[in-house]
């Protein structure tokens, strides 16, 4: 029967873990990328709003539509802002998320070397205990020949 690692349930444990980070982490990226998106979408109708109101302008407005365009363009600017404080911190968490991942890895691979580490030892314990069979068996035979008068 062969020896069991050892450490095989931290080991088993640490992938685990890995698989969960690995997910979470996927998820903070597409979260990020969706709230980058959003942003965009934001920027680029705060972009064509302000077109509109510069045509408008050029066209000659009243003072009523001018104040709606501005208190408009203002609403706009603040969606805006308070997108990219939503973008900047799930940068932020997403980076903390790959810092997790990076650390989870490591740890994997430190009780991945171990482990085989640990196997290597195993393999090198069973030569040894093949080979010292082999040379009894020859030394037997060998000694059987030497008995053998004929």
């Amino acid at each position: 029967m062969s020896e069991k690692f050892p450490l095989q349930s931290l080991l088993d444990l640490a992938n685990v873990r890995m698989d969960e980070v690995t997910r979470e982490l996927g998820e903070l990226i597409a979260s990020e990328r969706s709230s980058q998106q959003k942003l965009e979408l934001l920027q680029g109708y705060r972009n064509e709003y302000s077109e509109r109101f510069v045509e408008a302008a050029r066209s000659g407005i009243g003072s009523e539509a001018m104040r709606n365009y501005t208190n408009f363009l203002k609403r706009i600017d603040e969606a805006v802002e308070a997108q990219q404080q939503i973008v900047k911190q799930s940068q932020q968490h997403t980076s903390q998320g790959q810092q997790q991942w990076v650390e989870q890895h490591s740890k994997v691979r430190a009780f991945d070397t171990l482990s085989q580490r640990f196997q290597d030892g195993l393999a090198r314990k069973a030569s040894r205990q093949e080979q010292r069979a082999s040379d009894e068996h020859a030394s037997r035979k060998f000694r059987e020949h030497q008995d053998d008068p004929s």
